[in-house]
């Protein structure tokens, strides 16, 4: 036999369980959990989370490109045309990055870690090495 009862209220002793400001609460927080309204709420709540910060992105990119001086010397003038002209025409597309097709190889050392490539080498612009990147 199972165990019925009256009324709804009779369940817990707790009366503020069931004021006005309680069930407000509770309405506030099945909607965005995605209750009530199908899965509408919280569908469109993960859509939000999802896009990329970069995809909000407006504006040109950079078009500057820098890579050690060494890599630098050692690239051909139409290897470094290439990779200038790559990342000119994805900046002037609003875009951040380059095709990466134009990756280069090489540029850091074997055994060097990511911070005695950032700190130890000299970085230059590809476009005009006689400055260095960010001038």
């Amino acid at each position: 036999m199972s165990y019925h009862q009256k009324t709804p209220m009779l369940h817990c002793a707790a009366t503020i369980m069931h004021s006005k400001p309680w069930n407000k609460m509770r309405n506030r927080t099945a909607a965005v959990a995605g209750k009530g309204n199908g899965n509408k709420v919280g569908l469109a709540h993960n859509e939000k989370l999802r896009t990329s910060p970069l995809e909000k992105a407006k504006g040109g990119g950079t078009t500057k490109t820098c890579l050690p001086a060494a890599k630098i010397r050692s690239m051909s003038k139409e290897q470094r045309e290439k990779l200038v002209n790559s990342k000119r025409a994805a900046g002037a597309k609003g875009k951040r990055t380059r095709s990466s097709s134009t990756n280069v190889k090489g540029a850091r050392k074997k055994g060097a870690t990511l911070r005695d490539w950032f700190e130890k080498e000299d970085w230059r612009r590809v476009d005009d090495p006689s400055k260095k990147c960010g001038e």
